[in-house]
């Protein structure tokens, strides 16, 4: 690419999403131009209704269609729940699922099993869900079990990732399994900690993500 720096909208459900998204985008696209859109209430709205609602995903859609009609060149989104909003679209500039990148690398790993690990139960099962729908359309066998780490809902809010890496790693302790998967991007600070501590990888979406729109993009 040329020119100007590409414009990227990230789109957060949460505050805490912001830092690990902006980190991912320097790292793996660094020539990018990250732009935050922010509704605070995406999570909470969601959770209270029990998951995604056509209301909350039209709203959603509603910021992807804002941030193309300020010039973004391309979109990420950062909450996990809202990922078929992202498969949904219709655009001219690429659309990401936040975790479109990571269930890619489960697929082509070859595990046995995988833990999801969100910091609320609606978070974790829907990435458990999808994670499981993205294996069996690629043909993988992974067996996935959705984990809920309540305490780290807190400390990935407080950006206090020491203690967010205590409530994963509580949260994982004893179950048996060749991986983990974030499934939020709040939770991405404590990745790598959490992989040498479990001696396991641990998979999280921002780098990865942000990899692969570079790629679209200079497609």
């Amino acid at each position: 690419m040329s020119g100007e720096r590409p414009r990227i909208a990230l789109v957060h459900g949460t505050d805490a999403a912001v830092a690990p998204a902006v980190e991912g985008l320097a790292a793996a696209f660094p020539e990018a131009e990250p732009w935050n859109l922010l509704d605070d209430r995406l999570l909470p709205d969601a959770d209270a209704a029990g998951g995604l609602t056509p209301e909350l995903a039209e709203r959603m859609s509603r910021l992807i269609g804002f941030a193309r009609a300020g010039g973004a060149s391309g979109v990420l989104l950062t909450c996990s729940m809202y990922g078929s909003v992202a498969a949904a679209a219709r655009l001219d500039i690429p659309v990401l699922a936040p975790d479109e990148a990571a269930f890619a690398r489960v697929a082509g790993a070859g595990w046995g099993g995988v833990l999801v690990v969100g910091s609320f139960a609606t978070a974790a099962q829907d990435a458990g869900e999808r994670l499981r729908s993205a294996l069996a359309a690629a043909g993988a066998s992974t067996r996935v079990d959705a984990v809920t780490a309540g305490a780290a809902l807190g400390p990935s809010r407080e950006g206090d990732t020491a203690a967010l890496t205590r409530a994963l790693l509580d949260a994982v302790s004893g179950r048996a399994a060749d991986a983990v998967v974030l499934a939020q991007y709040s939770l991405a600070p404590a990745a790598g900690e959490l992989e040498r501590r479990l001696g396991l990888p641990v998979v999280a979406g921002p780098q990865a993500a942000a990899a692969m729109l570079k790629e679209r993009l200079n497609a």
